[in-house]
């Protein structure tokens, strides 16, 4: 049966695995086993060996073993012994003799976008870093240590206490902290809400707006739930259609993606809805701190605790790669939600969840919404200045809040001007990208720009580019002029 022999860590600073196997003795089979291991990868360049007494007792050999074995591979190349530096794994540029001629091939290159226009994600370069180092750390170092061990399906405690006041002072939410439960975000909080099959806390059918996010309608859609479309116009989603769906998902701070908040008459007549049907509301709050030319619209929540689910998380206002949201659920449903996730906390990380409540706690969070309000609100106004000087026949819509805008372009027109946009390098959606399927409502031609995605110094050229390949002020397929003396056949 082969030896094997695993160093410790204080010998190399990493495990090490090796087989003593094979004819010719002790000393053939380390050299083997070693001129394997570098061989394979697994002893990297300039990797220090065990001295041979340490080697030598793990392996139960004789010590002048392992050195005749060093001796031999720093012969062949493989190895290197300098006086005082010990003996390790030999830097090579070609494989030395023995070796095996593997061709290496090159990692493709990330290849993007020049101009990311992209909706849906903040300033990455604006992230707080320095802020959130300092509540990342008051929160470890104050964390107790029931904080490593299964965490609380609900979220922490102290996050729950920290949004129950920041959403009530900021956003109107009706809320105490039982009430909240953690989750990743909105994608998350659906894949909770609804389940697979019939073992979801809600059941469809689900009204929508006839704009929203695709990738959503296939979350639901492979939930088994099935989504009625609400057609819009300028007051936001006609709820007045509402029949016997079970619960409705709107967007009523801030409609995503044509923008413009829910009208107020409408507000009270989905709520009204929701109570004489024993339905819900669902209410995805994703960008409504970020406001410009109006007063902030407060939360659909706040008119019925009992029957609306708001949602929310930092994605805009932070960065989608931290997975923090929450829901504020009416009371029949928390108990549900939180049976639903599990025992364990397996989606948000704990020590991400007490640093964001010391965040908000601290007040950090207030100062960066406002410092990036002023930052988006500024985008906003460079590229509504630049349309109106390159393209005025433009209309641009849904500018009073959100980290978007919807450029209305002539009917037959946005197909085109996306594959203008992506052959020049400039990335962005059509407004057709986010049309439920089965609404009825005449199409629109659009883009959805987001003004929010650029870093600040790339934002110039971003809105340069975006202006240069908009469609002209003419008629949509309008007919090539005839060649002189009439059409030719």
């Amino acid at each position: 049966m082969a030896d094997s022999w695993v160093n410790s860590a204080e010998a190399i600073g990493a495990d090490l695995h090796l087989e003593l196997s094979g004819q010719g003795g002790r000393r053939a089979a380390l050299t083997r086993a070693l001129r394997e291991a570098v061989r394979g990868g697994r002893l990297a360049p300039g990797t220090r060996l065990p001295p041979y007494r340490s080697l030598a007792a793990d392996l139960g050999v004789a010590r002048n073993t392992v050195a005749d074995a060093y001796a031999e591979l720093v012969a062949e190349g493989w190895l290197t012994a300098r006086q005082g530096s010990g003996t390790r794994v030999a830097e090579r540029g070609a494989p030395p003799r023995h070796a095996e001629r593997v061709p290496v091939k090159a990692p493709p290159r990330a290849r993007g976008p020049r101009h990311d226009l992209r909706q849906g994600t903040p300033d990455a370069s604006a992230f707080p870093r320095a802020a959130w180092l300092a509540s990342y750390r008051r929160a470890l170092q104050g964390a107790p240590n029931e904080v490593f061990g299964p965490g609380d399906p609900a979220g922490r405690r102290e996050l729950r206490e920290a949004l129950a006041e920041y959403l009530a002072r900021a956003r109107g939410v009706r809320a105490e902290p039982d009430r909240i439960v953690i989750c990743s975000g909105f994608a998350h909080a659906l894949r909770l809400l609804f389940g697979q099959g019939a073992g979801g806390v809600l059941r469809g059918p689900l009204a929508v707006e006839a704009y929203g996010l695709g990738f959503h309608r296939g979350l639901l859609a492979a939930a088994g739930v099935r989504t009625v479309p609400l057609p819009l116009d300028e007051h936001g989603a006609r709820v007045d259609v509402l029949g016997r769906e079970r619960a409705v998902l709107l967007t009523p701070a801030h409609q995503f993606p044509t923008g413009g908040p829910l009208q107020a008459a409408r507000r009270t007549a989905v709520i009204d809805w929701a109570r004489a049907r024993g339905g819900v509301v669902l209410e995805d709050d994703y960008d409504g701190e970020f406001r410009y030319d109006r007063k902030p619209v407060g939360v659909l929540q706040g008119l019925d605790p009992e029957h609306v689910i708001h949602i929310g998380s930092v994605s805009k206002s932070l960065s989608p790669a931290l997975r923090l949201g929450w829901m504020v659920l009416p009371r029949r449903y928390a108990d549900a939600v939180v049976e639903a996730k599990g025992e364990r906390e397996a989606w948000a990380s704990v020590l991400d969840q007490l640093a964001l409540a010391d965040f908000l706690s601290c007040g950090a969070y207030d100062r960066h919404v406002r410092r990036m309000r002023q930052r988006y609100r500024a985008r906003r106004d460079r590229l509504v200045a630049a349309l109106a000087a390159h393209a005025p026949h433009i209309e641009v819509t849904g500018i009073a809040a959100g980290l978007h805008a919807v450029l209305r372009l002539p009917p037959g027109t946005e197909r085109s001007a996306v594959k203008a946009a992506a052959w020049q390098g400039v990335a962005l959606d059509g407004l057709a990208a986010f049309r439920h399927p089965d609404t009825v409502m005449p199409a629109r031609d659009g883009l959805v720009v987001g003004y929010a995605t650029p870093s600040e110094h790339a934002y110039a050229a971003a809105v340069d580019a975006l202006c240069g390949v908009l469609p002209p002020d003419a008629p949509a397929l309008a007919p090539p002029p005839e060649p002189p003396g009439g059409p030719r056949r």
